[in-house]
């Protein structure tokens, strides 16, 4: 499932995902809740698994979820724990590494997880994290925090036609880079980036088996997070905003 864009900003940045899933697991609204650990989150909630692929904490951690790492893999079900279920275990690690090198990942389908964090004191973004994991290793990657980012899942779109789906977003960005693109352009270019073909468009539908049944959007800056969710198949929109705790790390309200 999913294509996911990151925008910098001076103090923050805006993350956008469309999430390309059965539709019968679309959420309508954004929720606030708690870990076991007391973070406080804001994410869409997966009706089925009662995990996300999205979620913000108070601390600004901002962290998404892709199906797949590489290439399409064959399932081997049953597996362990849900990957959503995971992306909402990773806010109750006080370390981000330590949870990339000793999350127990055994029988865990294979997954792309992207982690966005802003330095608390300036706001900037300071770290962009890509780990894969691939159903046998891990593979970490730190990717440059001034610069905008594109993915798209691997379990639907193999290495050609994610290459002809980022060059849309790489256009648009020559296009729109002069003029400060905003949560806005961004927002609607993930509602029509077309590569021709409606079951590999940015709002994709592969005969309403899977589609994109949803755009969630992070805004981040300086002081607070604001999430912003579109519900494609019903026309519902939801908006939550999280105001920032000053403690750095874990994410626990003391």
């Amino acid at each position: 499932m999913c294509t996911v864009t990151f925008l910098p900003k001076a103090k923050g940045f805006i993350l956008t995902h469309n999430r390309d899933e059965a539709p019968s697991r679309s959420p309508q609204a954004i929720v606030r809740a708690q870990t076991p650990q007391g973070n406080q989150l804001i994410f869409p909630q997966d009706i089925t698994a009662g995990g996300t692929w999205i979620a913000t904490s108070r601390a600004g951690r901002t962290a998404c979820l892709l199906n797949g790492a590489f290439v399409l893999h064959t399932r081997e079900l049953p597996y362990r724990r849900s990957r959503g279920l995971i992306l909402l275990d990773f806010f109750d690690w006080e370390n981000a590494d330590d949870f990339f090198q000793n999350y127990d990942l055994e029988r865990i389908e294979p997954f792309t997880f992207l982690f966005f964090e802003r330095n608390a004191d300036s706001g900037v973004v300071e770290r962009v994290l890509e780990f894969r994991w691939d159903g046998v290793q891990r593979h970490l990657k730190n990717l440059a925090t001034d610069q905008p980012h594109f993915w798209c899942s691997a379990t639907l779109y193999p290495r050609e036609m994610q290459v002809r789906r980022e060059e849309i977003f790489r256009k648009w960005l020559v296009a729109h880079w002069g003029a400060k693109p905003n949560s806005q352009t961004i927002f609607s270019l993930h509602l029509t980036g077309s590569v021709g073909d409606p079951e590999n468009d940015y709002v994709m539908s592969r005969g309403g088996k899977v589609q994109t049944v949803s755009v969630t959007q992070v805004i981040l800056d300086e002081k607070n997070a604001q999430m912003r969710y579109l519900d494609l198949l019903g026309g519902n929109r939801s908006e939550r905003r999280l105001k920032f705790s000053q403690r750095k790390g874990n994410d626990v309200n003391r």
